[in-house]
């Protein structure tokens, strides 16, 4: 048993207590921050769904508008037609803390605001299906880089989860059950040396007053 190799002294007794307290405070913080990831996991969650949504309804009509470009246009001109692109597109990657947890933000900006500068092509020998090909794929750009956004996002907040998580476990059923095991121990052994103690005393004094006695 782990409390018979602890010394049973009140220093100890004091120290252990300042633990405890600090490691109920500890607890408290610890579940108030897992709850808290938590709500904001849920709500991440319900974004990522949405967005999820959409992005595969985008992808699917600019699927199906590629495909019937592709059965008017031959694959060696479709693939000419798309070589070349002239619009250019810049990443920037910051990040936002939520817990202590930094998760990115990811922003874009491109080289031409202009929305005919998706089309790398002239318009007079394409059809018009590869032109909501590409107008649909813009459309859904966006969403794609806030759905990597937030699935980063769920990865980071569903560790930091399972740290925590795994934290309050330790205090809860580990740490603070053993360290009031300790406390207990060491009152129950600082009270019976007491007690020894006191009927030493009260043999010590029947002795001087037994002494005192037959001296008188």
């Amino acid at each position: 048993m782990a409390t018979t190799t602890i010394s049973p002294t009140r220093m100890e007794l004091t120290r252990l207590k300042t633990r405890l307290k600090t490691a109920t405070r500890g607890h408290k913080l610890l579940k108030d921050k897992r709850d808290e990831l938590m709500r904001r996991f849920l709500d991440i969650v319900r974004r990522n769904k949405e967005l999820r949504t959409r992005v595969d309804e985008g992808l699917s009509a600019a699927n199906r508008a590629l495909a019937a470009a592709s059965a008017i246009m031959s694959p060696e001109f479709l693939e000419q037609s798309l070589l070349y692109p002239k619009q250019s597109v810049k990443l920037d990657v910051t990040y936002n803390n939520i817990m202590s947890v930094y998760v990115p933000v990811y922003k874009y900006s491109t080289q031409n605001t202009a929305a005919s500068e998706i089309f790398p092509y002239g318009f007079a020998q394409t059809s018009g299906e590869l032109d909501d090909a590409l107008a649909a794929m813009a459309e859904v750009f966006n969403d794609m880089l806030e759905l990597a956004q937030v699935e980063k996002t769920m990865q980071l907040l569903a560790g930091e989860i399972e740290k925590t998580r795994r934290r309050v476990n330790a205090l809860e059923y580990v740490m603070i059950p053993d360290m009031q095991a300790k406390i207990k121990y060491i009152s129950m052994k600082l009270e019976e040396n007491d007690r020894s103690s006191k009927v030493r005393l009260m043999k010590v004094k029947d002795m001087v007053l037994q002494n005192a006695h037959n001296f008188v």
